[in-house]
């Protein structure tokens, strides 16, 4: 049974999935899709081309589908997914798509956005993203599976940020992380590797200490004055086998409109 209370506004063309629950003064626009078991606790806004995955939970305040921040959007008929089962809190902000990136924003499966949060226009999250208190995404930025990003951080527009990255509270990040990169600082700057956050996603430990050797080879090597680019491809022949260490190295060699982050040597 879907349960909506009286107070809240429902647009007649809104698709409502099985089991959802609107609560007290909800605002769901024309052109929005719910799944089944999605809950919209109250004063929750939804707006725009917006679909929410299966058994998604919004909290009060926050708002999505809002148009994009950006002065080139026009009114085109841009789009935003969150997948299912992410939890949205208090007062977080999510912005569909413009047409130079894309025309959509996607937000992946069992992420948590917490209050205050917010995601930009055309920005990709992966799965089990976290967004801490304020953290705040730019247009354009790519967060790959797992990435946490602690509270008051901010992205700049069009940086990626790899897969399982962990991103200190109040940090700003002007240029790409790699995968399992831990970065903090006013600037981020790069401090090792989120050790924890491997194990936890079961990789074993002779994998680990072979993507700890590759690490200290591309970014802690101040005796090593060669390009980059002949350390990344050194690593990647020593651990041909390690996922992980392919992984960073695939990620660092893609083309970017960033730079990446780098460590402090000195």
């Amino acid at each position: 049974m879907t349960e909506i209370h009286p107070t809240a506004q429902i647009h007649p063309d809104v698709k409502l999935g099985e089991g959802c629950v609107i609560g007290a003064y909800c605002v769901i626009g024309p052109y929005v899709t719910l799944e089944k078991n999605v809950t919209c606790h109250s004063h929750v806004v939804i707006e725009g081309i917006t679909h929410i995955g299966e058994a998604a939970q919004i909290h009060p305040f926050a708002r999505v589908g809002g148009p994009p921040q950006d002065l080139k959007y026009k009114g085109e008929p841009s789009k935003l997914f969150v997948g299912p089962r992410t939890v949205i809190r208090e007062g977080a902000t999510l912005n569909t798509g413009t047409e130079g990136g894309g025309m959509e924003t996607r937000v992946g499966a069992d992420c948590l956005i917490m209050t205050g949060a917010h995601v930009g226009h055309d920005c990709l999250v992966g799965d089990k993203v976290i967004l801490v208190n304020n953290a705040t995404l730019a247009g354009h930025v790519e967060i790959g599976d797992g990435a946490v990003l602690g509270g008051l951080s901010a992205v700049h527009q069009f940086c990626r940020i790899g897969r399982g990255a962990m991103i200190g509270g109040m940090t700003g990040v002007e240029n790409d992380i790699i995968p399992y990169g831990t970065v903090t600082g006013n600037r981020a700057i790069l401090r090792g590797l989120n050790l924890i956050g491997l194990e936890r996603s079961g990789a074993d430990k002779s994998a680990i200490n072979e993507l700890r050797a590759a690490y200290k080879k591309i970014f802690v090597s101040p005796d090593d004055t060669r390009p980059i680019d002949e350390k990344i491809n050194e690593t990647a022949t020593l651990y041909p086998d390690n996922e992980y260490v392919r992984e960073v190295a695939a990620f660092l060699k893609e083309p970017s409109k960033r730079r990446f982050v780098t460590a402090e040597t000195g």
